[in-house]
């Protein structure tokens, strides 16, 4: 098992004591000075962005997926042709300076579209600035990934006017955010913090299961080992799965099975667990069960990012590789015009 020297050592950048901070950051940014919009609310929210940036747009597609708003997440170049002047177009880069984000935002300006960005300066923040778009500044804290919160609790603030989120639900996910700080943190480096018994189960490639209410976790948890871990990893609908992706399965390969579980699961969904459980242990096939905290949507998806994104740095170190560095998309960033 990892030590907390070794912790200090590969980290180079003290990722993790970003990651302590989180609950901090989360409660900080949600009572910021950083003021409401004042849209109208409105039946289509658009989110535009890449990477942790897109990965908050799916948190809000989950979260308000039972309400009468219409979202619609955008990881690209250009917005789809159902965004009109009445939508409200959310622009999200940590960085300010994604070449796909500015692209969508020349979209939203073109059609004419109602705006609001969240960068940490960068280009964004200039355009908006000359053209009158609303902007909101938000502290980048190590590294976008490790932005998370900051973004997340800043953007759930400054968008209560046109988004049915419940002040109190926003609450329970900080407070709940501070307790499992506890066990998870790096004061806990031992067998009784799940994050590290999560790492230290990891030894090949994750094939990571989840319902559709926790495909934001599936999605950032999949980012954070390709990220942090440097590995590969994949991620599977568990309904859709089971008509498709369970027949893999069937031969030798060197993947590991991941169940994201919420505690109150669709009755389907649970019947469906218990029969890939059965199938898997039919083919003795170890798997590891993830699940969420008590809560609403909210807080089981913060919690559980929190508790798998602290576990992909936990493993970075276990495999001796510093989380920070990201050099194949720099190679990529590189050569883009």
């Amino acid at each position: 098992m990892i030590k907390l020297e070794d912790l200090r050592k590969i980290d180079v950048k003290g990722m993790y004591k970003i990651y302590d901070e989180w609950p901090k950051i989360a409660r900080e940014s949600y009572f910021s000075n950083l003021s409401e919009i004042n849209f109208e609310r409105c039946s289509h929210i658009v989110f535009a962005g890449m990477g942790g940036s897109g990965a908050i747009g799916d948190i809000f597609s989950a979260i308000l997926s039972k309400t009468n708003t219409h979202v619609t997440v955008v990881k690209g170049y250009h917005l789809p042709r159902t965004v009109d002047s009445k939508s409200v177009v959310v622009i999200t880069s940590i960085s300010g300076n994604t070449v796909e984000t500015l692209a969508m935002l020349d979209d939203a300006r073109r059609i004419g579209s109602k705006i609001i960005a969240f960068s940490d300066g960068g280009r964004i923040y200039e355009i908006c600035l000359k053209n009158n778009i609303e902007h909101r500044n938000v502290s980048k804290y190590h590294s976008p990934r490790a932005s998370f919160t900051s973004f997340l609790y800043s953007m759930l603030r400054v968008l209560k006017p046109i988004i049915p989120i419940e002040e109190s639900d926003i609450l329970e996910s900080i407070e709940n955010l501070e307790k499992i700080s506890k066990t998870i943190n790096s004061e806990n480096i031992s067998m009784s913090n799940p994050a590290i018994q999560i790492s230290e189960w990891i030894n090949n490639s994750p094939i990571i299961y989840f319902p559709l209410g926790l495909q934001p976790v599936a999605i950032r948890y999949k980012n954070s080992l390709q990220e942090n871990s440097k590995m590969h990893a994949m991620i599977e609908d568990i309904i859709e799965s089971s008509h498709n992706g369970i027949v893999g399965w069937g031969t030798k390969n060197n993947f590991q099975p991941i169940l994201l579980r919420g505690q109150d699961d669709y009755t389907t969904t649970k019947e469906r667990w218990e029969i890939l459980k059965e199938f898997f242990e039919s083919q003795n096939i170890e798997y590891k069960e993830v699940i969420s905290e008590n809560g609403n949507i909210l807080t089981k998806i913060i919690c559980l990012i929190y508790l798998l994104d602290y576990s992909s740095i936990f493993l970075a170190v276990k495999l001796g590789v510093d989380p920070t560095p990201v050099v194949p998309i720099n190679f990529v960033k590189e050569r883009l015009h």
